[in-house]
C-alpha cells in the first residue's frame, strides 16, 4: 500500500500536520509513505517509521515545483493521497482515496482544520519521531544534572519576537522560585537566528547553546529532555509541544486562535490588545513569569 502525504513548506505547519501522519501510520502500519514538503521541514520526517521517500519541494518560478512533484509521483499508483496544500496535483495522479485541504488562510485553529481533512474530531495532536542516535546526541547536549528550561528567542519575522532583553529579568524571576534550573537557548540555522539568540546567551552565562547546527530530530530529542519551553510563536514552539515538553508560547501580532501550540501541556500568553494587532512589546515580563511558573507547578520540576 502506498500513501502520498503532501504537507507544508513552513516548519510550524509541517509539525502541526504530524498528528495526521501518525494517525495514517497507525491505521495502515504496513503502508509505504512518500512525504512531500519544503526544505525547512524535510528533516522532520527522517525517523518516521513508514517513510519510503521524502520529496523536497524547492519553490520555483511559475509554480513549476508542482510540476516537479507531479513528475516524481506520476509513475506510481497511490492507494491514498493527502494534500494539505490544496493543489490539483492528486487529481492528475492515479489515486484511490483523495483527501484535500482547501488552501488559504481562514479563521479557527489550524490543527482543527487539519483534523477535518480526515474527519477526525478532536484532531490528533502533533508528534515527533526520533532515532536512538538523536536521543544519544540530545543526552550529550542537555544533561540531567539539573532541570533545563528551554528558551526560544527567535521567529521568522520581527513582529513576533519578544524583546530579547526581557529574558534576563524573566530568568531572574524563574530562578527565584527554582534556583536549581539552568537555561538552554534554542534557535535555528543561519546568521539571522544566531544574531537573535546571541544577546540571550550573553545575558545568561550558564546557558546551554542548543541551536544553529543540529538536525530537526536532534532538536526534538533535546527539547524532550527539557522541563519547560518558553518562546515566540515559531516552528520551534510547535516542535517543543509536539515533543511533549510543557510549552508556553508568546504571542503578539500573530493569532493564538489559529496557531497556539498543540500538546498535552501546551499553553500560550498574548500581549494585550486586539488579536492579530497587539504589539508583542506589550507582553510584560511579570505576566510571562507568572504563566511559566504556573505551568511548572502544574507539570512538576
Amino acid at each position: 500500500m502506498r500513501i502520498l502525504f503532501i504537507t507544508a513548506t513552513r516548519l510550524g505547519d509541517a509539525v502541526l500536520s504530524t498528528g495526521l501522519l501518525a494517525y495514517l501510520h497507525q491505521r495502515w502500519p504496513d503502508a509505504r509513505f512518500t512525504i512531500a514538503c519544503g526544505p525547512v521541514a524535510a528533516g522532520l520526517f527522517s525517523a518516521f517509521p513508514g517513510l519510503e521517500r521524502t520529496i523536497v519541494m524547492e519553490k520555483r518560478p511559475y509554480d513549476l515545483h508542482w510540476l516537479d512533484l507531479w513528475k516524481a509521483c506520476v509513475p506510481f499508483k497511490w492507494d491514498i493521497t493527502v494534500d494539505l496544500r490544496g493543489s490539483a496535483v492528486t487529481f492528475l495522479l492515479r489515486s484511490g482515496r483523495r483527501f484535500i485541504m482547501r488552501g488559504g488562510r481562514r479563521a479557527g485553529a489550524r490543527i482543527t482544520h487539519l483534523g477535518n481533512v480526515l474527519n477526525l474530531s478532536p484532531p490528533p495532536l502533533p508528534t515527533v519521531w526520533v532515532s536512538p542516535a538523536d536521543r544519544a546526541k540530545a543526552q550529550q547536549i542537555i544533561p540531567n544534572t539539573s532541570p533545563i528550561i528551554a528558551l526560544g528567542p527567535t521567529a521568522n519575522w520581527t513582529g513576533k519576537i519578544w524583546p530579547t532583553e526581557r529574558y534576563r529579568p524573566l530568568w531572574q524571576r524563574l530562578c527565584a522560585a527554582y534556583p536549581q534550573i539552568r537555561p538552554a537557548i534554542f534557535y535555528g540555522p543561519g546568521e539571522q537566528e544566531a544574531a537573535l539568540a546571541r544577546p540571550v546567551l550573553e545575558a545568561l552565562p550558564n546557558a546551554i547553546d542548543a541551536g544553529g547546527h543540529f538536525s530537526l530530530t536532534e532538536v526534538a530529542a533535546m527539547l524532550a529532555r527539557c522541563r519547560l519551553y518558553i518562546g515566540n510563536d515559531s516552528g520551534l514552539m510547535h516542535l517543543a509541544a509536539a515533543a511533549g515538553t510543557p510549552t508556553l508560547g508568546l504571542f503578539g501580532p500573530s493569532r493564538a486562535s489559529e496557531y497556539a501550540p498543540s500538546g498535552k501541556n501546551a499553553r500560550w500568553i498574548a500581549a494585550p490588545g486586539p488579536e492579530g494587532e497587539a504589539p508583542i512589546v506589550g507582553l510584560d515580563v511579570a505576566d510571562v513569569a507568572t504563566a511559566a511558573l504556573s505551568l511548572l507547578k502544574e507539570t512538576g520540576i
